[in-house]
């Protein structure tokens, strides 16, 4: 089959479905991986066919923005900015980026890429509806492949209203009113014991699959690979990054007195940290693979690829959330026990020391951590849904 994934143009959209579409590949299908131009790089870099598909983020903001000041597109540009708008005015953009901007320019983009009959399947993440718009309209069988916990709150019900609306207007019938009914399963990397109870209760069909941390191969810090014993973990991801915040999360873990490696990520410049004490490692980019094989400690913002990697690591999380999915990842790890929250409203140093103090004094967080890493090993690997891929054409 020629089959075509389709992300949302972000890392730790594009990074979960990498090993299916490699299983894929290797299995003898011809894959191609369509998703904003930013992360092409990743993808030739894992021997896939990159597909311009969306824009960035920041892009659709922009263009929220400017409808909803009636602007015609690149007019105003440099007056605009998120730090100049309304709490309550940002919360309505965040629901026309997700829920109009995104999946109409990703549904426009794919229109002519699968015309023709040019691929047999569509495998798009399930936060990137557009794809899913796109297939329908194309008469293209679907399959929807899962990031995370599917937990449904208020913000999320308001976007999934405002993408029915799209759907409708595309010409898209959404039987139900359930975006994923477009989709001939659901593929889910979420652990069942930290899926949410309402998704599973669901009449949808699911096939699970094992999440299996993908990154580029790299070594740690000479700092931290040649240091004695264990070491803390620290990353905000690559969309959340926030120089306040980690210097606030550092100095509460400076008085644990072990080693502390950070993940700056793309957003914030490792310089722009100030002097940091001799145990704290930064960089830009980390192997993490490699960093989760050695940590005692993940801290983090609660990204869905980090908190299953982590699991699946058996590692215990002191999780502070920062906005997306990053609650209701929390939630799902507090849940199992296998880690703690400190959410924005209260995030202090002391708060960071405390809470990290806590989960490593305790076995306990370790241990349930442990009992989900079992659990992940035990889901099927990407290899075995590739071979049932050609079901889902039927």
């Amino acid at each position: 089959m020629r089959i075509l994934f389709a992300s949302a143009g972000n890392f730790g959209h594009v990074y979960p479905l990498l090993p299916l579409a490699k299983a894929a590949r290797a299995a003898g299908h011809e894959v191609a991986f369509a998703t904003g131009e930013q992360l092409h790089p990743a993808l030739r870099a894992a021997g896939l066919e990159p597909v311009a598909a969306g824009r960035s983020v920041p892009e659709a903001f922009m263009e929220a923005v400017r409808g909803s000041a009636g602007l015609e597109h690149g007019e105003g540009d440099g007056d605009l900015g998120a730090q100049d708008v309304p709490p309550e005015v940002l919360a309505d953009l965040h629901v026309k980026v997700f829920g109009s901007v995104l999946p109409r320019w990703v549904a426009a983009d794919l229109a002519p890429v699968l015309a023709g009959g040019s691929f047999d399947l569509v495998v798009y993440e399930a936060l990137n509806p557009g794809a899913a718009f796109a297939a329908h309209l194309a008469g293209v069988p679907a399959v929807a492949h899962g990031v995370g916990v599917m937990a449904m709150g208020p913000e999320e019900a308001r976007i999934q209203e405002e993408l029915l609306a799209t759907a409708a207007d595309l010409g898209v019938h959404v039987p139900g009113g359930q975006l994923l009914a477009l989709a001939r399963t659901y593929i889910d990397i979420c652990p069942p014991s930290l899926q949410d109870r309402g998704f599973l209760a669901a009449p949808l069909p699911r096939v699970e699959q094992r999440p299996v941390a993908y990154g580029e191969p790299g070594e740690l810090p000479a700092a931290i690979r040649d240091a004695d014993g264990p070491f803390v973990y620290l990353t905000l991801g690559t969309a959340l990054g926030s120089v306040d915040v980690l210097r606030t999360v550092i100095e509460g873990l400076l008085p644990l007195e072990v080693p502390v490696l950070v993940a700056t990520g793309p957003v914030v410049d490792v310089a722009d940290l100030g002097e940091l004490p001799e145990r704290v490692v930064a960089a830009a980019w980390v192997a993490q693979p490699e960093a989760l094989k050695r940590a005692a400690l993940v801290v983090q913002h609660g990204g869905a690829g980090t908190t299953l990697a982590a699991l699946a690591a058996g590692l215990p999380q002191l999780i502070l959330p920062q906005g997306a999915d990053g609650p209701a990842n929390a939630a799902a790890v507090r849940d199992a026990g296998a880690g703690e929250v400190v959410y924005a409203a209260d995030l202090t140093a002391g708060a960071v020391t405390a809470q990290a103090r806590r989960i490593l004094g305790d076995e306990t967080y370790r241990d349930a951590a442990r009992k989900v890493a079992t659990e992940i090993a035990s889901m099927p690997a990407p290899t075995e849904t590739a071979t049932r891929l050609p079901q889902f054409t039927a």
